[in-house]
C-alpha cells in the first residue's frame, strides 16, 4: 500500500472526510466580466470566454487559490481543482484544445500548494487534492439527432484520448486523487476509465480513483437511463477508492439513494450534494446550517465516509457540515463489509444492461435471446446486410417480450463490415429502453468486433465465442495483442457458462468477473 493510501486510510478510520463545496458557486459571486476572464493573453481569441470558469487559472489566479483557501479554512480535508471542464472535447467549445494540459497542470499546482500550506501548518492534520474530471459535453449513449439513433457526436476512442490527456496534466501537476464526478452517462465514465488507466499504465503508478454520478430524475436513474445499482456493477471493474452521489438533487432528495450504495458498496461512499434544489432563478437557497442538518442524518445513518457540496454550496456550508458532524464515525470503520454480503452472496456473478441481471445458486434457466445473430436469424441478418437497423431493432425487442434475460449480438459474416454493424446496431438499441435494460452478450471470434461493441455498450456486458481450446499461453498473447484490455474494462468472459441455442445454463457458484 502506498503511504498515501495508508494516510487515507488512517484518517477515514476515524472521522468522515469533507470534501470542498462549488467552484463556480464562488466565482460567480466576483460577477466576471467577458474581459477580465480573458485577461491579456486571450484578450482577441475568437471566441466568447465568460463561462469558461477553467480558464480562469491561467488569467485569475489569485482568486482561484483565494477560493481553495477559503475553503481549506473551512476545514475541508480535500480540496478539487478547477477542471471541471478542462478536457479537450469540452474546451472545443471555446476554441481552447490546444491547452488542456497547461489547464490541468496550472490548476493541480494551485490546490497543491493552497493544500501543502494548511498541512505544513498542521502536520496532525494532512490535506488533500482531487483532480476534478467532469463528464464533458457529449454523451456516447445518447443520439443527438432524433432522426438518427445510431449517430453519436464523439467516439469512445476520442473520449478516451481526451480523459487521458487531462490526467496527464493533473497528474503532472501534483494530484493525490482523481474524482470522476457527476457521471451521468456510464459508457462515457467506462471511456474515462479506461484513459485513466491507460496513463496510469504508461507510468506505472496509480492514485485513488473516486467516481461519483448524478440521479437525473426521482426514478433514481442516470441521465442514459441506468439504474443505480446497474451503474455500481458497471463500474466496480475500475476498483475505485470510492463512491459516491453528487450534484442534480439536494440533499434530501438523494437520502433514498445514498441509503442504497451504501448497502451496495464495498468501497468509501462519498456524497456532495446540491445546496438543495434551484429556485426560479437558477439559484439555491438552502441555508448551510439546513444542508448540514441533512448531512448529520447521512452520517448517523452510517450511509457515508466523506462529505461535501456540489452547487449552490460554499465555505458557510463546509464549515456548518463539518462543525455538524464532528464526532461522527464514518461507514466504513462501523461496516467493513457490504450490508448483505455473506461468503455465498459475495462472489455472485452481476452483469447489466440499464438494470441488473445477478445470477443466484437458486437460479434455473437464464434465457439468451439469439435471434440478433446473423448467422441465427435469416430474416436479422437480411436486415442488417440492408442496413434496416431500426427494423432490426424490433427483432431484439420480441426476443426481450419473449423472456430473454440476455440478448446475444453476432454480426460475424463474411459480406458483412462486422466492426461497423455491431456499432451501428448496438447504437440503435442503446436508445430504446426496453431493450437496452438487458446486458448484451457481445459474441465475435474476431478481437476486433468485440471491441467494437464494448466501446458501445455502458453496461458491464458478456464477451462470448472467445475460447481457450488452444491453450492459456495463446490465448493471453492474442488478448495482449489485441488490447484485451477494453475488454476488461467493458465486460465479464463468457466463464462457467453453457451456450444452448436460445438459452445459457450458468453453473452454480459462477465467479464474479
Amino acid at each position: 500500500m502506498s503511504p498515501l493510501l495508508r494516510s487515507l486510510d488512517r484518517a477515514l478510520a476515524g472521522r468522515i472526510l469533507m470534501l470542498d463545496g462549488a467552484m463556480g458557486t464562488m466565482v460567480q459571486q466576483h460577477k466576471l466580466d467577458e474581459a477580465t476572464v480573458r485577461g491579456t493573453r486571450f484578450r482577441d481569441h475568437s471566441h466568447l470566454l465568460k463561462n469558461n470558469i477553467d480558464l480562469l487559472v491561467l488569467t485569475r489566479p489569485d482568486l482561484i487559490a483565494s477560493i481553495h483557501h477559503a475553503y481549506l479554512d473551512a476545514g475541508a480535508d480535500i480540496i478539487e481543482t478547477n477542471t471541471f471542464g478542462s478536457t479537450s472535447i469540452a474546451q472545443s467549445d471555446f476554441g481552447l484544445e490546444s491547452i488542456v494540459y497547461e489547464l490541468n497542470v496550472e490548476a493541480a499546482a494551485l490546490a497543491r500548494k493552497a493544500a501543502d500550506e494548511w498541512t505544513a501548518k498542521t502536520p496532525a492534520w494532512p490535506r488533500y487534492v482531487a483532480g476534478a474530471i467532469g463528464p464533458t459535453n457529449r454523451t456516447l449513449s445518447i443520439s443527438p439527432d432524433v432522426n438518427n439513433p445510431a449517430f453519436r457526436a464523439t467516439t469512445f476512442a476520442q473520449v478516451r484520448l481526451s480523459y487521458r490527456e487531462q490526467v496527464r496534466g493533473l497528474l503532472d501537476g501534483g494530484v493525490d486523487l482523481l474524482l470522476l464526478e457527476t457521471v451521468f452517462d456510464t459508457l462515457n465514465a467506462k471511456a474515462a476509465i479506461a484513459g485513466i488507466h491507460d496513463e496510469f499504465d504508461a507510468r506505472g503508478r496509480e492514485v485513488p480513483l473516486m467516481i461519483s454520478v448524478t440521479i437525473a430524475d426521482r426514478s433514481g436513474r442516470t441521465l442514459s437511463g441506468q439504474t443505480l445499482d446497474a451503474f455500481y456493477v458497471s463500474i466496480e471493474h475500475a476498483r475505485p477508492f470510492s463512491v459516491g452521489l453528487n450534484c442534480a438533487f439536494g440533499a434530501q432528495q438523494l437520502r433514498p439513494y445514498i441509503a442504497e450504495l451504501a448497502r451496495l458498496a464495498s468501497e468509501y461512499v462519498t456524497c456532495h450534494p446540491n445546496a438543495g434544489l434551484p429556485n426560479a432563478f437558477g439559484e439555491y437557497d438552502e441555508l448551510p446550517e439546513h444542508t448540514a442538518a441533512l448531512l448529520r442524518d447521512f452520517a448517523d445513518s452510517g450511509y457515508v465516509d466523506i462529505l461535501g457540496g456540489c452547487c449552490g454550496t460554499t465555505p458557510a456550508h463546509i464549515r456548518a457540515i463539518r462543525e455538524t458532524i464532528d464526532g461522527v464515525t464514518p461507514r466504513r470503520a462501523r461496516q467493513p463489509e457490504r450490508a448483505d454480503a455473506t461468503p455465498e452472496t459475495d462472489h455472485l456473478t452481476h452483469f447489466s444492461g440499464l438494470e441488473t441481471l445477478t445470477v443466484r445458486p437458486d437460479s434455473t434457466l437464464i434465457v439468451v435471446g439469439e435471434r440478433t445473430n446473423v448467422t441465427g436469424s435469416k430474416r436479422f441478418a437480411s436486415m442488417i446486410s440492408n442496413q434496416q437497423y431500426v427494423d432490426a431493432a424490433a427483432i431484439a425487442l420480441e426476443q426481450v417480450r419473449g423472456g430473454a434475460n440476455i440478448l446475444d449480438i453476432n454480426m460475424d459474416e463474411g459480406m458483412l463490415d462486422s466492426e461497423g454493424a455491431m456499432t451501428t446496431f448496438l447504437n440503435v438499441v442503446a436508445v430504446e429502453p426496453e431493450i437496452a435494460r438487458l446486458p448484451f452478450m457481445i459474441d465475435s471470434s474476431k478481437w476486433s468486433v468485440l471491441e467494437a461493441g464494448l466501446q458501445c455498450v455502458q453496461g458491464k456486458a458478456i464477451v462470448n465465442s472467445i475460447s481457450l481450446k488452444e491453450g492459456e499461453e495463446d490465448f493471453l498473447r492474442a488478448s495482449l495483442t489485441n488490447h484485451a484490455d477494453d475488454l476488461a474494462a467493458g465486460g465479464a468472459a463468457n466463464d462457467g457458462i453453457v451456450d444452448q441455442d436460445d438459452s445459457l445454463v450458468l453453473k452454480h457458484g459462477a465467479h464474479r468477473v
